[in-house]
């Protein structure tokens, strides 16, 4: 016996009460998003001043994420943090120029990349062998470490991508920049955003799947 479900007519009606609460909700979220803008600037517009607690304060909030680009882009810890310190010193003295046109994070952020991306035009990369982990014949060793040689595999096939569609990805990825962001951070049109993430996706696909069948 098929089993009949009822249709109601007023099933697809909608619920006026229901639409009042999501665009009060809606109103709340960008009230409070307006409110943390507001307290940010306040902060910021404090360490231009040249009050370095205030300055201390955004350096709090933002040298995770500093070091994350960073790291995503270069793929060492070690150097990642040298240029998140370079990321705030020079930060700091540019710091009276900054001017709220766009959010500091991404300020901040463009500082980073382009320190980032002078070290890699600097420094040709090499991958550290010794840091792979090493085949074995045991099974449940291998199965220890399979989440770790993935998260290593990714990072490789990063770095293995061009610099410049390496850092639109991390930015979007990782980070959740919109289209519009990256090309604010980068300074770039935002139709190269979408063509190098594009690339820079679809490259990552090829080398992990490279990857997958020589494992």
């Amino acid at each position: 016996m098929i089993c009949q479900v009822p249709f109601h007519n007023n099933a697809n009606k909608i619920n006026p009460n229901h639409v009042i609460q999501v665009e009060r909700n809606t109103y709340i979220v960008k009230q409070a998003a307006a409110v943390i803008e507001h307290e940010e600037l306040e902060i910021v517009v404090q360490a231009q001043q040249g009050d370095r607690n205030a300055f201390g304060e955004l350096v709090h909030r933002y040298r995770e994420g500093v070091i994350n680009v960073v790291y995503r882009i270069i793929g060492d810890a070690d150097r990642a943090e040298d240029v998140a310190q370079d990321t705030f010193m020079r930060a700091w003295q540019k710091l009276p120029s900054y001017q709220p046109r766009s959010p500091f994070r991404n300020w901040l952020y463009r500082i980073a990349t382009n320190l980032t991306m002078d070290m890699v035009r600097r420094e040709k990369e090499t991958l550290d062998v010794d840091a792979l982990p090493l085949a074995s014949a045991n099974k449940s060793l291998e199965s220890a470490i399979e989440e770790k040689e993935r998260a290593e595999s990714v990072q490789e096939a990063i770095l293995a991508l061009p610099p410049a569609c390496r850092s639109v990805l991390v930015l979007r990825e990782y980070e959740g920049f919109s289209y519009q962001e990256i090309a604010d951070t980068l300074s770039i049109p935002k139709g190269t955003v979408m063509s190098r993430l594009s690339y820079a996706r679809k490259r990552l696909f090829e080398l992990l799947a490279t990857s997958l069948e020589a494992a």
